[in-house]
Order: C-alpha cells, then sequence, then structure tokens
C-alpha cells in the first residue's frame, strides 16, 4: 500500500519514503540501521517478527515507518504510531524511535524524516507529533528542540506479567 508513496523529500543524494508491505527488505534495513545507530544490533536484528506480520504492521494505519536511502541503502529510518484519541476525534503521533547511520549524520536526514512524518500526519488528521528524548542525548535534544516545543514530563516503565496479574 505505502511502499509506492514516495515523499518529496530529498537531501542530496538521499531519498525518504514510507514503507508499506511491499518493502519488507527495506525494514529489516531498517532495523538493522536502528540496532547499530542504537548500540543495540541484537535487539533489533536477532529475533525479528516474520515477514506477514511486518507486512500487516507496515499497512497498519496505526504504524508508521519511514526509511531514508543513500541509493538502494538504508542509512536512517523513523518508526512511529498514531494514537486516537478518546477525549476529541484526534489522533496523536509518537515517534517510538528515530536514527540515522553515523556516517550520514549532520546532512538534515533525521529533519527529513520527521518532516515527512509531518506530512503523514496532516494527511491522517492529527493535531501533534510527539517524541521522547533521554538526558544527556544532546543530538537528540538539539533536533527535537528546533522542531518543537519542550514538555519536561516523567517516564515510568510498568511490566507487565506475562500470566496476568491477580
Amino acid at each position: 500500500m505505502y511502499g509506492q508513496e514516495v515523499i518529496d523529500h530529498m537531501t542530496s543524494s538521499i531519498s525518504i519514503r514510507r514503507l508499506g508491505s511491499a518493502d519488507i527488505a527495506e525494514m529489516r534495513a531498517m532495523l538493522a540501521v536502528l540496532g547499530r545507530a542504537f548500540g543495540e544490533i541484537e535487539t533489533f536484528t536477532a529475533n525479528q517478527p516474520g515477514s506477514p506480520y511486518l507486512g500487516t504492521l507496515l499497512d497498519s494505519e496505526t504504524f508508521i515507518a519511514i526509511a531514508a536511502f543513500d541509493g538502494e541503502s538504508a542509512v536512517g529510518g523513523l518508526a512511529a504510531y498514531v494514537l486516537r484519541k478518546f477525549e476529541q476525534e484526534r489522533s496523536e503521533v509518537y515517534i517510538y524511535d528515530l536514527a540515522v547511520a553515523e556516517e550520514h549524520r549532520r546532512r538534515g536526514i533525521a529533519t527529513g524524516l520527521i518532516e515527512a512524518l509531518g506530512e503523514i500526519a496532516s494527511g491522517l488528521g492529527a493535531y501533534v507529533i510527539y517524541v521522547q528524548a533521554d538526558y544527556g542525548d544532546d543530538p537528540a535534544v538539539a533536533l527535537y528542540t528546533k522542531l518543537g516545543t519542550r514538555e519536561d514530563v516523567m517516564h515510568f516503565d510498568i511490566e507487565v506479567d506475562p500470566r496476568g496479574r491477580s
């Protein structure tokens, strides 16, 4: 569905596009880029979902994957989720992961990925894109400060018992 949709964002020789179910190989390449960028190669590559799962995810209305390519090679990626709100008929888009290969940084690729997401989010009727950054990740904080308004919030991970809660 989305794989043929080329988003008009070019940064020198870099093309940026939304991935769809026909782009399983490109999604796997994007996962490898994320794994290398985050220093978590095993997390992103060792136990990837099967192709049917990825295809369904890529065509989902609630998941957005956008990849940056230098020719045929994936050099950046963004994964986001569309969250339908309950208090009003609108959506928010949450950037879950965003990374650019180290050798391709400082070329506007991350900004291009976010701008492409903005176009998609607008088409979905979303009213905001939001993202979390860690203290000490100065490049991410600088990027997001340039593009948006900072809110200081607390984040909590609540573990889920796989056997269910009593």
